[in-house]
């Protein structure tokens, strides 16, 4: 008899910590930057359980500090991708036949040691490896990622109980298989939360993965993979490897196993994919799951009803939070003009208020961006707005690489609605605003609509409850994650699913049950109790 029940504890958010001056959390995060800054760690890929090192040695430095050596990594080759995929396979048979409170178990477990004893480490490799605050971290790496454990379980137990109904003397049952094959996991720089959904969402559903991790995320992917080791994950369930992006594309694209991916990243990038999978249908064994978020362009509208002092908190913290490296922040705003002078006095002040400089500094509100191609890219959008003639720099607008990238937070505004920054999706700390006037505010709508290709979060302010309701069902399409005087950033897993449409991917919505659905194939059992023994019906008898 199998003794464990057929339910798992409810699943509730993690709570994050403030890191007040004096506090305890603050005292040993301190402790675990320390740490994490005096040693030089070395990466190995994780392949069947086995930590596998390859010729080429690749460095690892901080974003905010060019100089500061943090660890190397182990680039690998095509060889190494096909070594994944074959320890991913042997492993699939025992690993789904494992009952899923086993699994569930596992992940549970892995939560507890985040939110438990890997919750600093986890914290510091994210600040100091990605160049994220303390707040920014701990939301991401520790409670948004313990968060995807904990709900994910309570998903598939929901999932599984999810039955048809029965008629007399029939039994009839919904199984939900693993795919056949193996999954893909290609995962982002910006999140430590999305790296390590991405490959345990299917693992959780019995699946077996290949996980890519973002070059400029390696060093905490490390620290997810060890957690998920110490949690019990068996070996080859979860591959780890760092191949460049083409080699890895290349030959899994291509395995007639390819199941599925589970991406985030560019749109171009996702796209590119998308159309490699179509040329390689026929190699298939099965029609694999795409699933992908990918760009924004999320805006933040201002009715003339909304008080200033709330748009503009969330514009500071919806773009500039995390140097606007979220595929949520805010990049463009439309405010009337009757409240812009408000909104354009409290932006300046918050801008001149703001701090930037390295995590270590809990005084900073922003870090580095990720890299150099970052930072250049950014810059370059920065000194064509100061050259341009429609657009005007009017807040930050600085940056220096000297030390480590670092870019202001910068405001453009724009008399051209169509202007690069409002359609064009920059990653980084660049917000651009367009003042429409008042009795302009239908067109502005419009106009917002069919900017840009993306469709992932917005946000609308109003205080006009009519005004309110009637904006929401004409910005319908707009974002697949819609804020009422909110920021557009910040969703939280089982509260607020994330996922956008149009060229934002295809919201299959990460922190619900909807995502856990595309990892696996439904089979339908019956069983009949009282079996017939004729083939004739009762119409088919002569009067």
């Amino acid at each position: 008899m199998y003794w464990k029940p057929i339910y798992v504890p409810e699943a509730r958010n993690e709570p994050a910590r403030t890191f007040a001056p004096g506090s305890p959390e603050r005292a040993s995060v301190k402790k675990a930057l320390e740490e994490a800054y005096s040693t030089v760690i070395d990466i190995p890929m994780f392949i069947g359980g086995k930590e596998v090192r390859s010729g080429r040695k690749v460095p690892i430095y901080a974003p905010h500090d060019k100089k500061r050596l943090l660890g190397h990594y182990y680039q690998g080759d095509a060889g190494h991708v096909r070594k994944a995929i074959e320890a991913a396979l042997a492993a699939k048979k025992t690993w789904e036949s494992l009952h899923w409170t086993e699994r569930a178990a596992i992940f549970l477990r892995a939560a507890s040691l985040l939110s438990g004893p890997y919750r600093d480490k986890i914290v510091a490799a994210t600040m100091i490896g990605q160049s994220k605050t303390v707040h920014q971290a701990e939301i991401d790496a520790a409670c948004e990622l313990a968060d995807f454990f904990r709900f994910n379980v309570q998903y598939m137990e929901e999932i599984l109980m999810n039955q048809p109904c029965s008629a007399d003397h029939e039994w009839n049952i919904l199984q939900q298989r693993p795919l056949e094959g193996f999954v893909f996991a290609l995962t982002p720089f910006n999140f430590t939360s999305i790296a390590g959904n991405l490959p345990t969402a299917p693992a959780l559903m019995g699946n077996t993965v290949v996980w890519k991790a973002s070059t400029t995320q390696i060093y905490s992917a490390a620290v997810i993979m060890e957690m998920l080791i110490d949690a019990g994950v068996p070996d080859g369930v979860i591959n780890l490897i760092f191949v460049p992006g083409p080699v890895a594309g290349n030959i899994i694209l291509n395995h007639p196993d390819f199941a599925g991916i589970h991406y985030t990243g560019s749109t171009d990038v996702f796209q590119g994919i998308w159309k490699e999978i179509g040329n390689n249908i026929h190699k298939y064994k099965t029609y694999p799951r795409i699933v992908g978020e990918t760009g924004g362009k999320d805006f933040v509208m201002a009715h003339p009803s909304a008080k200033a002092p709330e748009v503009v908190s969330a514009l500071i913290r919806g773009a500039f939070e995390y140097q606007g490296q979220k595929c949520s922040a805010v990049s463009r705003a439309y405010i009337p003009e009757s409240l812009w002078p408000d909104v354009r006095d409290l932006l300046g002040e918050d801008i001149a208020s703001m701090r930037t400089g390295p995590p270590e500094d809990f005084r900073n509100f922003m870090c580095a961006v990720i890299d150099e191609a970052s930072f250049d890219k950014l810059a370059g959008f920065i000194d064509r707005a100061g050259k341009d003639d429609d657009a005007e720099v009017i807040f930050g607008g600085g940056y220096n690489k000297s030390t480590g990238f670092f870019i202001e937070p910068t405001i453009i505004l724009t008399s051209n609605p169509r202007y690069v920054t409002m359609e064009e999706e920059l990653f980084g700390p660049i917000l651009t605003i367009y003042v429409y006037e008042d009795d302009k505010f239908n067109e502005t709508i419009e106009l917002l609509d069919k900017t840009s290709k993306y469709a992932l979060t917005g946000a609308f302010f109003s205080q006009d409850r009519r005004v309110l309701d009637s904006t929401t069902v004409r910005l319908s399409n707009a974002a697949g994650n819609f804020y009422i005087n909110d920021k557009p950033t910040g969703a939280v897993v089982g509260r607020q699913p994330f996922g956008g449409s149009r060229a934002s991917g295809t919201n299959d919505k990460a922190g619900s049950f909807i995502n856990l659905l595309r990892w696996v194939s439904p089979r339908t059992v019956k069983e009949n109790f009282i079996p017939t023994t004729d083939y004739r019906y009762p119409y088919m008898e002569e009067e």
